[in-house]
């Protein structure tokens, strides 16, 4: 019978949607929910546990009371037993406690819901030998701990769980400054390692920065982008360096780790939020918007822009969403695909496809979304 440990941060993400970028500390938890933050960590574990629930006969659940997972095992009928009692609200104490419990008690794979500082929680207290792997919920996730989306979080455990043959492989923890990444600064450290399946195709690189100058590409893509643009229409920028650049040429100030909107050429709204891109949806305002990729993962949608929700994606619609990058970055993903995570399995497969990217000026690529090796 296989042991799985379950544990689910359920505060993980509830900055994304409304800009806070993150969701570390008690103060700034209960603000996103006073801002109408929903918890979405719950519904990612639940993706993930989709792909394991045909085998019930071959695993048991070890897991926290409450939010922290007997709430979804219940509600899914999975075989269970509560090992930890939480607080509540639940801390990052909770974790830890958990993860010292679980291992007392010999897991095989210890599956956790969250961001970089669940993965820092979980690394404080596990030991070298002890395989984990990460669901994908949280704002910040640079950490290599985790699988590509939750889907392939589900995927990886149910090969375990059929006892395939998988190797293990050890993978970064890092976590960044949430209080210098609300001011626009990454300031990113390594902590240490943990050890994962060795999932390649399902579990995510390490986030990279940029190694060489590509000044004069991101200038020519910028051209490209600005030159492109009309006075009738709402321009979101997304995250990023390669975005920022659009915004350098602008001349206008830049929300590196955030969502703008640009009007006319002139800034209209910093650091905008989910609800306000909702509220020019409803007044009948034309959106287009522009992101980047993620250096050595391959995410577009889900890491770092949660402000791009399901619901603006669809009411936007995938063709006004414009993906630029380097060709230098995508010929170093590792997946050789781009990624959308973002938070709904049924729209990430409608936007499964080949999509083409601004590369330059006058420059393009057509480039796979969402499509595995063996769809190539």
């Amino acid at each position: 019978m296989f042991r799985l440990g379950l544990i689910i941060n359920p505060f993980a993400g509830i900055g994304g949607r409304v800009g806070l970028k993150g969701s570390d500390g008690e103060a700034i938890r209960q603000k996103a929910l006073d801002m109408g933050a929903l918890q979405l960590s719950g519904q990612k574990t639940e993706i993930a546990l989709n792909e394991i629930k045909s085998l019930t006969k071959q695993f048991k659940i070890y897991t926290v009371s409450g939010e922290m997972g007997e709430n979804l095992c219940q509600k899914m009928d999975l075989p269970f037993d509560v090992i930890y009692q939480s607080g509540s609200p639940s801390q990052e104490s909770d974790t830890i406690e958990a993860v010292k419990k679980l291992q007392t008690l010999g897991m095989d794979l210890i599956l956790f819901a969250g961001g970089d500082g669940t993965a820092r929680n979980v690394f404080d207290v596990c030991e070298t030998n002890q395989m984990v792997l990460g669901i994908p919920a949280g704002v910040k996730i640079h950490s290599g701990v985790y699988a590509i989306s939750p889907q392939a979080a589900g995927l990886v455990t149910a090969q375990l769980i059929k006892g395939e043959l998988m190797s293990l492989t050890s993978a970064d923890v890092m976590d960044i400054d949430e209080i210098a990444f609300r001011e626009g600064v990454v300031k990113a450290k390594k902590y240490g390692y943990l050890t994962i399946p060795a999932a390649l195709e399902y579990v995510q690189s390490v986030k990279s920065g940029s190694t060489e100058s590509e000044e004069l590409v991101l200038d020519d893509i910028a051209a490209e982008v600005i030159e492109s643009m009309d006075d009738d229409t709402y321009y979101v920028i997304g995250s990023g360096t390669t975005c920022a650049a659009i915004m350098e040429q602008l001349h206008l100030q830049n929300t590196l780790l955030g969502i703008d909107i640009v009007f006319q050429n002139q800034l209209y709204l910093q650091d905008a939020t989910e609800k306000d891109l909702l509220t020019l949806i409803d007044n009948g305002k034309q959106i287009e918007c522009y992101i980047t990729v993620i250096g050595g993962q391959g995410h577009v949608l889900g890491r770092g822009n949660h402000q791009l929700s399901p619901e603006v994606v669809k009411r936007v619609g995938w063709e006004k969403f414009h993906i630029i990058a380097t060709k230098t970055k995508l010929q170093n993903l590792t997946g050789k695909t781009l990624i959308t995570d973002s938070g709904d399995s049924v729209l990430d497969k409608e936007l499964s496809g080949r999509k083409r990217i601004i590369t330059g000026y006058r420059d393009y690529v057509v480039f796979p979304v969402n499509i595995i090796h063996s769809e190539l």
